[in-house]
């Protein structure tokens, strides 16, 4: 049977109007919002991810004084990102948000494999190695210089650095976000200060050199996006590649049955805490890509839930 090419509950279906509706009813959405949190937290502690103490040990650290030091004020945030997710008033511009990130990270894992009673720390392993996996079939012959854009608290960008660095290379890495709450727990996690630079700064626009990279992540971001935002950050990512660089992406897979067959409940909460699934879902990635003016696109469904895409820029 040929897979949907998105899920029921995306787009224009009914399902997806009606769930639309409910989450536009500010007393439902509340509910959603405080009931999709409840989730999140129960299962990660559950299964042994510390959620709360985590917060409250960096609620402890000090950690607050470094957001004056990381921040970029001459950074805008976009309209997009000045919108509650992740069942935060504030999105990722809060202390909550950044203080949990690593948690909600490890929780997501743990949901890709549910039939195989994986600890949180192999999920988490395997995860990242099932998308390291279609870079060494698919990505660029060299790899010196790297960008991992959307980095959050650096999960994605420390596990991306020592992959390449196992192999004895000398690899330069550099985490953007958008955050720097984020960023700022991003710099505490790297206590090895193995990533070269963590930089406050927008995807679509990042100010860095041409054709100064090997290799671009966009690793579980672009569903965060619109796809206006998306197609920007391409064309970005074209700029700063070096000729034969790739960008790869990582995320949800529209087509996944594990995604297209969600409990109505599971992808309501889901729904209600991201704002752009709709766009999401419905967006054609690897022709965006095309069209920015990346080669063909390679797409492998790199694990149940989620689809890897590597584009080439030409050279």
């Amino acid at each position: 049977m040929t897979a949907k090419l998105k899920p029921d509950w995306a787009g224009e279906n009914l399902l997806s109007q009606v769930v639309n509706g409910l989450i536009k009813t500010k007393p439902i959405y509340g509910l959603m919002k405080q009931q999709a949190r409840k989730v999140l937290i129960n299962t990660a502690e559950k299964n042994g991810i510390p959620w709360r103490q985590t917060v409250q040990d960096f609620e402890a650290s000090g950690i607050q004084a470094r957001l004056d030091q990381i921040t970029d004020p001459s950074v805008t945030y976009p309209d997009y990102y000045n919108v509650p997710f992740h069942a935060y008033d504030e999105g990722n511009l809060c202390w909550l948000a950044a203080f949990e990130a690593e948690s909600a990270t490890y929780s997501m894992a743990m949901r890709v494999w549910l039939s195989e009673n994986l600890t949180w720390q192999a999920a988490q392993d395997r995860l990242r190695s099932s998308f390291h996996g279609v870079l060494a079939d698919h990505g660029p012959e060299q790899v010196k210089d790297i960008l991992d854009i959307g980095c959050s608290v650096g999960i994605s960008t420390l596990t991306l650095h020592r992959y390449y660095a196992s192999k004895g290379l000398s690899i330069n890495t550099v985490g953007l976000d958008l955050s720097p709450y984020m960023l700022s727990v991003a710099q505490v996690r790297d206590a090895q200060n193995e990533v070269a630079q963590w930089i406050h700064g927008k995807g679509e626009a990042t100010g860095l050199p041409d054709e100064s990279f090997d290799l671009i992540t966009l690793q579980f971001l672009i569903h965060e996006l619109p796809r206006e935002a998306s197609s920007a950050v391409f064309q970005e990512a074209l700029r700063l590649l070096r000729p034969g660089g790739c960008l790869a992406i990582v995320d949800n897979n529209p087509q996944s049955p594990v995604i297209q067959n969600l409990p109505p409940v599971l992808f309501t909460l889901m729904k209600s805490t991201e704002p752009w699934s709709d766009d999401y879902y419905t967006f054609d990635v690897e022709a965006a890509l095309t069209q920015v003016g990346f080669e063909s696109p390679i797409t492998v469904a790199s694990d149940p839930r989620h689809r890897t895409i590597v584009a080439k820029k030409a050279g």
